[in-house]
């Protein structure tokens, strides 16, 4: 495994166990995200909290985004990284392209609203004056795992 493959998996198991802080403490839909700076500190951490606080907007990704900027006192977040367990949707992809987040690893695919590659490529569109690099697949299947489960249990079915 590369260096970079190594960092990437730490960060993406500390992004599930936000996951996991979701589901347990609040209820959410198990998706956690955190952002780091490029000499590797964490600037933001968050899980889904749209349920709880009656936000549309409180995805995991945008918490992360938020608690990042206020930490460091500006809206552009340039160099960092965003790992999140959930490809991110075209809300949470159009605030990385406005804070100018350098990259996004993300664990499960989207099938139905990714904004990363699976539906909508808005993260990577030569279109916008800002682009990110997007790594997919991460602890994907341990993501997605997750995701299901929640999914079934709420609606009644076996797990």
């Amino acid at each position: 495994m590369s260096e970079q493959a190594s960092i990437d998996e730490r960060w993406m198991r500390h992004a599930l166990a936000l996951a996991d802080r979701a589901e347990r403490e609040d209820d959410e839909i198990p998706v956690g995200a955190v952002l780091i700076a490029a000499d590797g500190t964490v600037l933001g951490e968050g899980w889904n909290r749209n349920i709880r606080s009656h936000d549309p907007s409180a995805h995991a990704e945008i918490v992360a985004l938020r608690e990042a900027g206020s930490r460091i006192g500006n809206h552009r977040l340039i160099g960092t990284t965003l790992y999140v367990t959930l490809e991110p949707c075209a809300m949470c992809a159009m605030a990385m392209v406005h804070a100018r987040v350098a990259r996004v690893v993300f664990g499960a695919s989207d099938p139905k609203t990714g904004a990363a590659g699976s539906v909508f490529d808005l993260l990577t569109d030569p279109r916008h004056n800002h682009r990110v690099v997007v790594l997919g697949g991460v602890l994907g299947d341990e993501a997605g795992t997750r995701l299901t489960t929640y999914f079934r249990r709420k609606r009644g079915k076996p797990v």
